[in-house]
């Protein structure tokens, strides 16, 4: 409780230096008269501000785990102690595969009831080429960050913090999934919901395969993919989000998120991905990928941290 506290008043503080100085600097630099007469150049600066001010949640935590828990940073990753680069690897290629499929699904089903054409539409220009890489650029490197950082924070700092109080991950998955929906704002219920769900499945795929690489692989891509057509039509803005999302693009998020699900947790039993933490606690050096899997979903990662409280 105390590392979370810190750890939320760090990220406030950070925040309002950060903007306090990119503000700072576009008025001492005389820009705002040039943003104004560029708007998708304006609008990247606002993206890019805003995907910062999340992304800096994911050096804190890892901060928070190590100095104010004494643990291991690697810890919040997985049950290994790190990253396991090789199985994110797989998980971006389901994720790519996955985000295909929501686009098409939405375009088609909105289609289908109208709702494509009765929807308020922003942009729908080619933005000119100068104008998309340089846009491209930004998202290409923060996006991958601010994706991260939320999964590190919610699906892994949360789901831990909250999960070492019960010995089922139910209620942390759904309370960490429920914050999560929440800070992306009210739009429709539709949105709400399908925020939540995503929260939920994510939360309990980061249990059953012992780490966070299944969660960021889909919530980069899916970011990602996105934004970069945003961009490539001028519509690129942080104003609407998934909080926003008719029922149409709800119904088919949840079925493309459940089927990423059942073919993640395929592919982790296959290659017997790793989702018990040694006896001792997850190592700090690098570890194999492939160990032997967990049969149950409490054996994952809350479940080891619950159990290392527990212990002293």
């Amino acid at each position: 409780m105390l590392a979370t506290a810190a750890l939320i008043f760090v990220a406030v503080i950070v925040q309002t230096i950060l903007y306090a100085v990119v503000y700072l600097g576009v008025l001492i630099v005389e820009r705002p008269a040039d943003l104004a007469r560029a708007p998708a150049l304006s609008g990247y600066v606002d993206v890019g501000l805003g995907l910062a001010s999340i992304a800096i949640a994911l050096p804190l935590v890892l901060l928070a785990a190590r100095y104010t828990q004494s643990r291991p940073a690697g810890s919040v990753s997985s049950v290994s102690g790190r990253l396991r680069w090789g199985w994110l690897g797989l998980c971006l290629a389901l994720a790519t595969l996955t985000t295909g499929l929501m686009i098409a699904g939405s375009v088609g089903l909105m289609s289908l009831t109208g709702a494509a054409d009765a929807a308020p539409t922003e942009g729908g220009r080619w933005v000119g080429t100068g104008t998309f890489v340089g846009g491209l650029a930004m998202l290409l490197v923060l996006v991958p960050l601010q994706a991260a950082a939320e999964e590190y924070l919610f699906r892994g700092w949360l789901l831990q913090a909250i999960g070492a109080f019960a010995r089922s991950p139910w209620p942390a998955i759904a309370i960490q999934a429920v914050l999560f929906a929440a800070l992306h704002g009210w739009g429709t219920p539709w949105g709400f919901v399908d925020l939540v769900a995503f929260g939920v499945v994510l939360g309990w795929l980061t249990v059953r395969t012992g780490g966070l690489e299944a969660a960021i692989a889909l919530h980069v891509v899916n970011n990602l993919i996105l934004m970069v057509l945003a961009a490539a039509d001028g519509s690129l803005t942080l104003d609407e989000t998934a909080a926003d999302m008719p029922w149409e693009g709800m119904v088919v998020d949840t079925l493309t998120v459940l089927a990423y699900a059942a073919a993640v947790t395929w592919l982790a039993r296959r290659r017997t991905v790793q989702t018990r933490a040694p006896a001792d606690g997850p190592p700090s050096t690098a570890a194999d990928a492939d160990d032997e899997a967990g049969e149950q979903i409490g054996d994952g990662v809350v479940g080891e941290v619950a159990a290392a409280r527990a212990d002293g």
